[in-house]
C-alpha cells in the first residue's frame, strides 16, 4: 500500500535524501531550499524544520555531503552557480543554517556537482558549460570553506585533445560509492553538448603514484555516435565481481557492466547489457537503491519507473508509478 512520507512545497523541483541521517533537502522554484525532518521515527512521517533563501534563481539541484562531515548540502541554482551549505548549531538551541563557499556563475556556469568520499580526502566533482571538469578537496572535514583545487581536464580520452568552444547544457557526474584501499576514487562523467567527443561517458580513476586523473573506460560503442548524455547513476556493490552503471542517452537507457580490475594497460573491461530506447520519452533522474539492485528511473512521461535483473541476468521493466493527479 502506497502512503505519503511528506508534503512538499508548491514549486518543489529537486530534491535529495540522506540515507544516514533520515532527512530529506528540496529545492525551490523561487530560490528556497527546506529541510524536512521527522521526530517519530515510528510515523516515518516528515515536516519540513528549516527553510532558507539560496541566491541564484531556482535551485535546481541539492546534494548532500557524505555524511560522516556533518550536516552540509550543495545547490545549483539556474544562473549557473555551486554553493555549499553547512548547518551549524550556535547554541544547545538556535541551529541555523550557513553558507560555506561558492562556485560558478554566469560565466562559468555549473551544470552538475557530486561529492566523492575517497579514504584520504572528501572531493567535489563540478562539470561546467564550456566542458571543463574540475576535482576540489577539503583535508580537514571541519573546513567545509577550504576547498583546494586538485584537478583541471576535459571529458576525452586523448590528454592531447582540446575543445576550446564547447557548449554545454547538462551534465552528470557519478561517484563510485565504494571506498576500497585496494582501488583508487574514480567517478563517470558525460556532457550534453554539441562536442560529441565529450558527451559520451567516461570513468576516471585517480593514480595516486602521479597524483593525476585518467580516463580507465568508456560506456560507448562505436556507433554510439556521441549521444547526449541525459543522466548517469553508478551502484553500490554488494559482492558482485564487476561493476554496474546505468547510463541515460537521448538514445535511451542502458546498463553496462564494468570490470572491478583493471587489465594489464590500466583499462578496465565493459560491456553493455542491455538498451532499453526512449522513444521520445527521455530519462533525466536515475537513483539505485541501496544494494545495487533495482534501479529507478524518472522520464519525460511524469512516471518513475524500476527496472531490476531476473536471476539470468535478463533486465526488464519491474513497476511503473503512475504520477499523482
Amino acid at each position: 500500500m502506497e502512503r505519503s512520507v511528506a508534503t512538499l512545497d508548491k514549486g518543489t523541483i529537486c530534491s535529495s535524501w540522506n540515507y544516514c541521517g533520515q532527512r530529506l533537502a528540496t529545492g525551490l522554484i523561487d530560490g528556497t531550499v527546506t529541510i524536512f525532518d521527522t521526530n517519530d521515527p515510528a510515523s516515518s512521517f516528515f515536516t519540513s524544520t528549516f527553510k532558507f533563501k539560496v541566491n541564484g534563481g531556482s535551485v535546481v539541484k541539492v546534494v548532500w555531503v557524505p555524511p560522516e562531515y556533518g550536516d552540509a548540502i550543495a545547490c545549483i541554482c539556474s544562473n549557473g552557480s555551486l554553493s555549499i551549505w553547512e548547518e551549524v548549531a550556535q547554541d544547545s538551541e538556535h541551529v541555523q543554517w550557513k553558507q560555506c563557499t561558492s562556485f560558478g556563475g554566469p560565466l562559468d556556469q555549473v551544470l552538475d556537482s557530486q561529492f566523492g568520499d575517497s579514504l584520504s580526502s572528501l572531493k567535489l566533482t563540478i562539470a561546467y558549460s564550456n566542458g571543463l571538469l574540475k576535482v576540489y578537496e577539503i583535508l580537514d572535514s571541519m573546513e567545509l570553506d577550504n576547498w583546494q583545487l586538485q584537478a583541471e581536464f576535459q571529458n576525452v580520452t586523448d590528454s592531447v585533445t582540446k575543445f576550446g568552444n564547447a557548449s554545454c547544457s547538462s551534465a552528470s557526474i557519478s561517484w563510485n560509492p565504494q571506498r576500497s584501499e585496494t582501488r583508487p576514487a574514480s567517478f563517470v562523467v558525460g556532457f550534453n553538448s554539441d562536442t560529441p567527443q565529450l558527451n559520451s561517458p567516461k570513468v576516471w580513476e585517480f593514480d595516486h603514484d602521479h597524483q593525476r586523473w585518467l580516463p580507465v573506460a568508456e560506456l560507448a560503442e562505436p556507433d554510439d555516435n556521441g549521444y547526449r548524455v541525459c543522466a548517469l547513476a553508478w551502484a553500490p556493490n554488494i559482492g558482485r565481481p564487476y561493476e554496474l552503471t546505468a547510463v541515460a542517452t537521448s538514445n535511451g537507457l542502458s546498463i553496462w557492466k564494468m570490470a572491478s580490475n583493471p587489465d594489464h594497460n590500466g583499462r578496465l573491461s565493459v560491456e553493455k547489457v542491455v538498451t532499453f530506447p526512449c522513444h521520445d520519452n527521455e530519462v533525466w533522474q536515475m537513483e539505485w537503491d541501496m544494494s545495487g539492485m533495482t534501479l529507478a528511473t524518472s522520464a519525460t512521461d511524469g512516471r518513475v519507473r524500476l527496472w531490476q535483473s531476473n536471476l539470468n541476468g535478463i533486465w526488464h521493466e519491474q513497476a511503473v508509478i503512475e504520477p499523482a493527479t
